[in-house]
């Protein structure tokens, strides 16, 4: 096969070249499927190590896009340290931990680990792949739910953070 691609009219068009996905990217594909195997844990109390093993011999699971160690360390954490995550936002709730819905659990234990858990994640990033999760595979409006308690949680565990950020903002404002 030719190195150039030819367009309609016959004339060579210059190889696409498939760019590698980035950091950030390859972080967010981590946290969807995080979610979609913490939400079987959750379901199924199937053993972390089976559901890993799962996604990563799964053909139909796109682990070559994502950040497999990121995955690894999310499943792993939000798992082994899900009743210390439900602590931390449980009293932010308007409703009981059991009446919430499986994955607008899953999305806030995977939040609230990231917020408490991973300092190098800012907490806006943390944040906002919350939401976009809820998004995509919560229920409609679970989303702003999740921001809301998300927002909440950082002002508690962030505080130093969110500080540095509004004063900063203030000094570009002068």
């Amino acid at each position: 096969m030719s190195e150039v691609e030819t367009t309609n009219d016959q004339t060579p068009a210059p190889k696409r070249k498939d760019k590698k996905p980035s950091r950030s990217q390859l972080r967010s594909a981590s946290r969807r499927l995080a979610l979609q195997a913490v939400y079987q844990w959750q379901m199924n109390k199937t053993a972390v190590s089976e559901i890993e093993t799962q996604f990563v011999i799964d053909q139909d699971r796109d682990m070559d896009s994502c950040d497999k160690v990121y995955f690894r360390e999310l499943l792993q954490g939000v798992t082994a340290s899900a009743k210390k995550l439900d602590t931390l936002f449980e009293e932010l709730l308007d409703r009981p931990l059991s009446e919430l819905d499986p994955i607008e659990l899953a999305v806030m234990r995977i939040g609230s680990y990231e917020l408490s858990q991973r300092l190098d994640v800012p907490y806006r990033v943390a944040i906002n792949e919350s939401v976009e999760l809820a998004k995509g595979f919560g229920a409609t409006e679970s989303h702003k739910y999740v921001n809301g308690i998300l927002d909440k949680l950082a002002q508690r565990v962030r505080r130093e953070e969110i500080a540095a950020r509004r004063e900063a903002n203030k000094e570009s404002n002068k």
